[in-house]
């Protein structure tokens, strides 16, 4: 057989292990999706949507392997679709492999707690949500000066926030606020200035509750606003997020 009659076969080839690799990286982020979907709908616990996240870093970094190997071997034969296949999958799973892996290297450089307040002397308290925590495996209760410290060694900006206004329009304001962050409001006490609400997740829809404390001081207002999820150690920097937006919106809002 003359050597331009196996050209093609060996061309194809090079094609099909590029496709192969990006069939591989696509299957890689539907099951990273599947995961946190899962978790969301009930289907399964959040910790074996973990174990498949851990599934998807190995699928996304063999399929970007895979894709490199395609892309070379369709580069050495001038193949312009199995470079263009090879490349993507390349693409697709290392951006399907780096989200969970980023997500645990900041996991490593933050503390493991998952109770946030800006006052962590007399953090608000929670009344109408703690019928909803029963079943929680984190508790209520602050966890007292070692979780404050170690907020404070990571989260130094937060802190109670002091606005000019009198107590009145500033309820108004946080009220509103948190209707705006997309909140559940659970409970709405203008008269003791408190305010509960929860918060979900996108991915794996985490429930995380909301406490807000609105007290006059002379013709000032003091709010602290406490963040704490229901379930796993340690949030990932999540509840600290959450409040530093709220605060940050608190003093734009108009």
């Amino acid at each position: 057989m003359l050597q331009s009659e196996k050209s093609p076969d060996h061309l194809n080839s090079s094609l099909l292990l590029a496709g192969l690799a990006l069939g591989a990286a696509v299957a890689a982020g539907l099951l990273m999706m599947l995961a946190g979907v899962g978790s969301r709908l009930g289907w399964w616990h959040f910790r074996f949507g973990f174990t498949l996240l851990g599934y998807g870093v190995y699928g996304g970094i063999g399929a970007a392997l895979l894709g490199l190997l395609g892309g070379v071997l369709a580069g050495r034969k001038r193949r312009m679709a199995g470079i263009v296949v090879a490349t993507l999958a390349v693409v697709i799973g290392l951006v399907v492999a780096a989200v969970p892996v980023s997500w645990r290297m900041t996991a490593r450089k933050l503390p493991v707690i998952h109770d946030i307040s800006t006052d962590t002397v007399r953090p608000p308290q929670f009344v109408a949500i703690l019928p909803l925590r029963k079943d929680s495996p984190n508790p209520a209760v602050y966890g007292g000066p070692d979780v404050a410290e170690q907020q404070k060694r990571a989260y130094a900006d937060l802190r109670t926030e002091v606005l000019d206004i009198p107590s009145g329009p500033v309820y108004d304001r946080a009220l509103s606020t948190a209707g705006a962050m997309g909140w559940r409001i659970v409970a709405a006490e203008p008269v003791q200035g408190r305010i509960e609400a929860t918060d979900t997740t996108f991915w794996f829809g985490f429930t995380d509750d909301i406490v807000i404390r609105i007290v006059p001081a002379g013709e000032r207002t003091l709010v602290d606003i406490r963040s704490v999820s229901r379930v796993g150690k340690s949030d990932v920097g999540t509840n600290a997020r959450r409040i530093r937006e709220y605060l940050k919106r608190m003093r734009e809002y108009k």
